[in-house]
């Protein structure tokens, strides 16, 4: 399974999990529209930033080689 990211195991599984507790946060909970939209920020900012430091790690390992 591959959400195609460039991230390896480890982080797509954060991913995902990150997205399911958006999805019952958002969905299936009886709280206020503020703190469903400030979860859904701290998520995505998750997500963004896990995904920006595996492409600054992958930059980095491929400077070594070179």
């Amino acid at each position: 399974m591959s959400f195609k990211l460039g991230l390896n195991r480890v982080q797509e599984v954060l991913v995902l999990g990150l997205m399911l507790v958006f999805v019952f946060a958002v969905l299936y909970s009886d709280i206020e529209l503020t703190y469903k939209i400030g979860i859904a920020v701290l998520v995505f900012s998750i997500i963004f930033l896990t995904s920006v430091a595996g492409q600054v790690l992958k930059q980095e390992e491929e400077k070594r080689r070179l």
